[in-house]
Order: structure tokens, then C-alpha cells, then sequence
């Protein structure tokens, strides 16, 4: 539905005279109506947002505010022609609180891409059905949140243009072109400047011919990739299990001037609202677009927490907010199969930060929340999981010192992830800043606090490009303390004077991630280890010594090459079966 401040103001009222005679007796119907009924998307239960809300049933969205940024479906003489806002009579939109911007003339129009993203990301219909499914609850991330959904162009003219931030917690935007122009340079100078959390699509991969796609691929920008649902006949198995990110469906990185993107993926494969038929589902398929949506969703309930615990609101400062945000997303991912930082070698690498198709990893909604929740630690000593959003020197031995101590560390894991942004103009072109930019570097130490003559550096992450640095490594099992140490690298643009920079720092304690997913074998992802993924796996084989530098999966032993090796192991689970597999004899649902 699309108000006028009129009738928002008379809703409003209306709404919190109906709250205080019914708010409790709805919640149990709607949680009796949850419980008696699937969910969809299952997309969002793989993101484990559905899992957050079950563990905080208040996390709806509300007092959060989206900017939707929606392209036109038509043009005439190079003109948008408004038909860009989603279809607010579907059942799972005519409660949403949306207001359009656009131009005015001519009149705004349906777009079946904006309906798809806005139900995922705003939707809500107790009583949605699907033939293949049966009856479900569907419920977007962030139902009782606001959205302004934006014409392009409009959005561009008014608001990035004239550098005028949007009213507006997060802003997501699912398309983009494959060189950085002055509005996305606009996009990441109003991230910079006002602590704005933006994130945007990274691209379709390949078969797309998808190059890294801008905004996206953008410094201060939270660039997301897909990971695809499973591959069967049966509709309803495969909205509900996912599998990998692929090059061929995601695009990878580096970026141009060979920064790492994405960040992270997310599911994309999700039932989602179609435009004039008010009581119909379909299946998006897998798109960056639709996992662009989940990502913005959770940081919207991140928002929403954030709003409500003064002691959390520094993690949506103006001041790098949007790193403290981003830092806490990649570092609560989970590692998929053949996650490596860069390109495939023995080494992990330290130039590199993240995985030139993955980012961090698979987003976790929980883990994400878990972060946020476990408060802001400045530097000295420190919990295990947690946050700080600071500020450090450019001044010739500086450091920020963060000190944890582990009791029992054998077995686990120590991931930690450092964000800040980079420097653009205010007016337009908006151009990049470089005299203004920081190196920061990020160490891991193992300490022996009664000799210091035994500590050594575990890890290291120091990239020249990079406004990331991401480390996550084994916890040695002989020490019990270490030290996160940021310090500043200003070699490539020395400083007479220091300057403060903000940075967004997470860090977290873990046991080891499952190594036994299918999808380290079932190449293919349709349920069954067989020739098909063999033959999969002997091309990449030959396409990794005939071109080193591609993306290429199978390197299931991880030692940073695609051998005979690693089809020794496939041999070895010839014929395994995932729980979701389909027989070709089964019949179809």
C-alpha cells in the first residue's frame, strides 16, 4: 500500500490504539500460524534468519527504513518510463509500508523484478500456497520495516547528485555496470560521509557475462554474490537446500584494480510475490539480485536491535557505522567448500583477503546477530566474540591492541576481520581521494605472557588495494593467549601530519567448520556423487594447468592445486547420496 503523510499519520494513530487491545492475542495467533506451517523463502532459513527470529521472535524490522533502488522496465528516447515499483495488491505487499520517488510523469508502473525483491525482503501472507509446496507462511525478513522504493534515475538526480542522503537506515540496489562511474563513486562518497550501510549485487556470473558489477564491486560497498539452490526435478527440494557459489552464476573477482569481491554470498533461489496475481508464487532462480535482498534484510534486523540497545549504537554511528556493520557480516560467515583467500596455492594468503567468489563466506544471520549483541570492546583486554568501532593514528608505531584469552584452545578457530573506508569527493564527479586513504594491517599473535620471547605471529593480513583484512586460522593448542594488533601502513602516502582513521573491527572464537558437506564431491549439486561430477572435475583439472588464473572448484584436498590427488577422493565417494537426493525413477512432486 502507498501512503500520503495524510493517511500515514491517521494509520499510525489507528494502529497504536488497535496495539494496545490486541498485540498480544495477534502475536500468539501468528505464532500459532507459523508454527502449524512451513515457511518460505527457505532461502532464509539457510541464511539462519528464520532461526533468529525463533530465537528473537521481535526482530520484524520495525523502525527500520530501507532505500530500494529499482531500474525502470522501459524507456522511451533514453527516458525511464516509471514502471518500477513493485505490486503493492499482492497479498504478501498490501500491508507494507512502501512510499515511491520517482519523477512523477509519467505514472508509476509495475515492475515484476521490484515485486520479487520486495516481498522477499518486506513480504508477509499468513495463507501463500504453491502447488508444489502446499499451503506455507510466507515471510519476508523485515515485514513491519519502511522501504522508499526509488526510481533509478530519480535516485541518481536527487539524491546522489546533489550528495542528499536518503531518510534512510540501508540502502540496497540490485543492478549495476561494469566500470565505476561518477554515481557510483556518488553511492560509496555518501557511504563514507554519512556512515551509510549500502549493499548491491555483484553480478550473474559467467553464462551472464557478468563482469565484477559497480556499485558492488565498490570499496565501501557490501558487494553480494549467489549461492545456488540444489539441482533436482522436484521444486520444493530445491527451494529449500542450497549449495555453492559458481563462477558461472556469481561473478568472481578481483575487481580491476584487483580487489577482492564480493564480500559475501547469500541464497537467491526464493518463492517470491509475482506482479498481478495477487495469490501467486514462483521461484525467483538463482540470481544475485534476490541474495542482495537477504543480506540487506539482516542488516535491517541488526538495525532494529542496534536502534533499541543504546549500549549497541555505535555499531550505526554516522561515523563508519557502515564498517562496524560490515566487519561484523564477513566475520560471522560460514566457510563453504574450497574457501581460500585468493587464488588456488599452498599458502594461505596474506595480500589476499578474502575469496575471490565466496568473500568471508555464506552469511549467518545468527552468527551475525551474536556478534552484534556480545557489545563493543575497546582495545586491551577483550571477550572472545565481539566488536569496537575506533579510530587509529596515522603515526609511526601506533597500535590498537586487542587481547583474548582462550581456555581451552586446541580445536578451535579464531577469525577476525578489519574494515574501513575508502576517501571520495563530495561534489560531483565524486572522485577517489587517495591522499586521504590508510593501509591498515592486521596481525594475530600467539602470546606467552611469562615469555615474551616465545610469541610469535600467527597470521597476517595486509593487502595493498584492500580496504578489508581478514584472517581466520587454527588457534594454536599450546597458547591460550593472543593479540589482535591493527597498525598502519603509510609507506605509499607519508603524512606530516597524523590523521585520525575509523575502522570497524569483529572478531570471534569458533570450533571448526564441517569438512564432510557432499559439496566438496558432488560437483554438480544435484544429490549423487557420479560420473557427471568426474567428468566436472577432470575439465577443471585440465582448465587449471591450461589457465592458473581462473576459479575453478576441486581442489577437495586443499593443497592449493587441482590434481589426480583430489580425483583419488572423489573415487573414494563414488556413489555417496545426499539426504535430499531424487532418484531418476522417483517421480517428480
Amino acid at each position: 500500500m502507498i501512503y500520503t503523510p495524510k493517511r500515514t499519520l491517521l494509520l499510525s494513530v489507528i494502529t497504536c490504539i488497535a496495539a494496545l487491545y490486541s498485540a498480544a492475542g495477534s502475536t500468539a495467533i501468528a505464532q500459532e500460524t507459523q508454527n502449524t506451517k512451513i515457511l518460505q523463502p527457505q532461502g532464509l532459513e539457510h541464511a539462519g534468519i528464520y532461526s533468529l527470529k525463533r530465537i528473537e521472535p521481535n526482530l520484524t524490522g520495525e523502525g527500520v527504513r530501507f532505500a530500494v533502488i529499482c531500474r525502470s522496465i522501459t524507456y522511451i528516447d533514453d527516458e525511464p518510463q516509471n514502471d518500477y515499483h513493485p505490486d503493492v495488491e499482492h497479498n504478501s505487499l498490501n500491508s507494507s509500508r512502501l512510499f515511491l520517488h520517482d519523477k512523477g510523469q509519467p505514472l508509476a508502473g509495475i515492475s515484476p523484478h521490484s515485486t520479487a525483491i520486495c516481498s522477499i525482503l518486506l513480504g508477509e501472507d499468513p495463507n501463500a500456497f504453491f502447488p508444489q509446496i502446499g499451503q506455507f507462511y510466507y515471510q519476508g525478513i523485515a515485514p513491519q520495516a519502511q522501504a522508499d522504493i526509488y526510481e533509478f534515475w530519480h535516485f541518481l538526480t536527487n539524491n546522489i547528485f546533489e550528495h542528499l542522503p536518503p531518510d534512510a537506515d540501508i540502502i540496497t540496489i540490485d543492478n549495476g555496470i561494469q566500470f565505476e562511474d561518477w554515481w557510483t563513486n556518488g553511492i560509496e562518497s555518501m557511504a563514507e560521509h554519512y556512515g551509510l550501510t549500502v549493499v548491491a549485487a555483484i553480478g550473474n556470473g559467467t553464462n551472464a557475462h557478468d563482469p565484477v558489477l559497480y556499485p558492488g564491486a565498490g570499496a565501501n560497498i557490501i558487494g553480494v554474490g549467489v549461492i545456488d539452490s540444489v539441482d533436482t526435478k522436484d521444486i520444493a527440494t530445491n527451494l529449500e537446500h542450497f549449495a555453492l557459489a559458481y563462477p558461472e552464476h556469481s561473478t568472481f573477482g578481483p575487481t580491476p584494480d584487483e580487489r577482492c569481491k564480493p564480500d559475501i554470498v547469500a541464497p537467491g533461489n526464493c518463492l517470491a510475490a509475482i506482479e498481478n496475481k495477487p495469490n501467486v508464487y514462483e521461484p525467483t532462480g538463482n540470481w544475485s539480485s534476490f541474495s542482495t535482498q537477504i543480506v540487506a534484510g539482516t542488516i535491517g534486523l541488526l538495525v532494529q536491535k542496534a536502534k533499541q540497545d543504546p549500549n549497541l549504537s555505535p555499531a550505526i554511528s554516522p561515523d563508519a557505522g557502515n564498517c562496524v556493520i560490515k566487519a561484523i557480516l564477513l566475520n560471522s560467515a560460514d566457510k563453504l567448500p574450497f574457501w581460500h583467500k585468493g587464488q588456488l596455492q599452498t599458502d594461505d594468503d596474506h595480500t589476499v583477503p578474502l575469496d575471490y567468489i565466496q568473500g568471508a563466506g555464506l552469511l549467518n544471520a545468527v552468527g551475525a546477530y551474536r556478534h552484534l549483541t556480545s557489545g563493543q570492546n575497546e582495545p586491551g583486554d577483550v571477550s572472545t566474540t565481539g566488536w569496537d568501532s575506533n579510530q587509529l593514528y596515522s603515526s609511526p608505531g601506533l597500535e590498537n591492541v586487542y587481547k583474548i584469552t582462550l581456555a581451552e584452545p586446541a580445536g578451535k578457530f579464531i577469525t577476525t576481520t578489519l574494515v574501513w573506508n575508502k576517501h571520495f569527493d563530495r561534489t560531483y564527479p565524486f572522485g577517489p581521494a587517495p591522499e586521504k586513504d590508510s593501509n591498515f594491517r592486521l596481525e594475530l599473535w600467539a602470546v606467552d605472557p611469562n615469555n615474551p620471547g616465545n610469541d610469535f605471529l600467527l597470521d597476517y593480513s595486509d593487502s595493498n588495494v584492500d580496504n578489508v583484512e581478514h584472517i581466520y586460522i587454527p588457534a594454536d593448542p599450546n597458547y591460550s593467549d593472543y593479540e589482535i594488533i591493527l597498525s598502519l601502513n603509510e609507506n605509499d602516502y607519508p603524512r606530516e601530519i597524523a590523521i585520525a582513521q575509523s575502522y570497524g573491527l569483529a572478531w570471534n572464537i569458533s570450533d571448526k567448520q564441517d569438512n564432510d558437506s557432499i559439496f566438496w564431491y558432488d560437483l554438480n549439486a544435484d544429490g549423487i556423487i557420479n560420473e557427471s561430477d568426474f567428468a566436472i572435475l577432470l575439465n577443471n583439472i585440465f582448465n587449471s594447468t591450461k589457465s592458473p588464473d581462473s576459479y575453478l572448484l576441486g581442489d577437495i584436498n586443499s593443497d592449493g592445486a587441482i590434481d589426480i590427488k583430489d580425483f583419488n577422493l572423489l573415487i573414494e565417494h563414488n556413489e555417496r547420496q545426499a539426504d535430499w537426493y531424487i532418484r531418476p525413477d522417483d517421480k517428480p512432486k
